[in-house]
Order: C-alpha cells, then sequence, then structure tokens
C-alpha cells in the first residue's frame, strides 16, 4: 500500500495541503477526506502543493479534478503548486494543465 502524507496549513484566506509520497488509487481516499475536511471550512482559495509528490495515478488525477470541480461550484479558487517532472507531465499529457490553475509555488498565488 502506498503511503501518503498530507499537512494542511491556513494562512491569510488560504489553505494549503502539501501532499507527501504517493497519490494512487489507494491513497486517494485519504486526500478525498482531508479536502472535504478542508472543504467545509470554505477558504476563499485552496492549494494543493504537489512539489513533494513522487507519483500519481489516474485516481490521484480524478481525485484534484474533482476537488476542482467543487471548488468552481461553490466559487473557491484552487490553485496546484506544480509537482516533480513525472507529476507534472500527467497534468500537460491529458492537457488538463490548460483547464486547471497550476503554479510553481505557494507564493504565485495573486
Amino acid at each position: 500500500m502506498a503511503l501518503l502524507e498530507l499537512d494542511t496549513e491556513q494562512t491569510d484566506g488560504q489553505t494549503r495541503v502539501a501532499l507527501r509520497g504517493e497519490l494512487d488509487i489507494s491513497s486517494a481516499p485519504v486526500l478525498e477526506e482531508a479536502l472535504g475536511r478542508v472543504e467545509e471550512a470554505s477558504p476563499p482559495v485552496l492549494l494543493i502543493d504537489l512539489r513533494e509528490l513522487e507519483f500519481m495515478d489516474s485516481t490521484g488525477l480524478r481525485t484534484v479534478v474533482s476537488a476542482d470541480q467543487r471548488a468552481r461550484e461553490a466559487g473557491r479558487r484552487l490553485c496546484i503548486v506544480r509537482g516533480p517532472e513525472a507529476v507534472d507531465r500527467i497534468f500537460s499529457v491529458t492537457r488538463l494543465d490548460e483547464r486547471l490553475e497550476l503554479i510553481d509555488h505557494p507564493g504565485a498565488v495573486a
């Protein structure tokens, strides 16, 4: 079973969820549950930080896309901090980099 660690941090109207390890079919429910808790507080900006993520499969990608859809429906902004090249490549191959708001670092939120 893949290990996924999450850290959540709130600052200035932003909530950042930092992921470490692997986001795949076995760990996606952990992220889904954490996002549910964060979304209950209705932060204006939600950051999903992938900088320390080692691997992400299609289930992990679907979890991120679902979070983006919920944010849009709630009038919230979801930003994804780019991960390592192998993780980032998934967004470009699926062309989701054109639909999702990808940023290079947490401070890039304007």
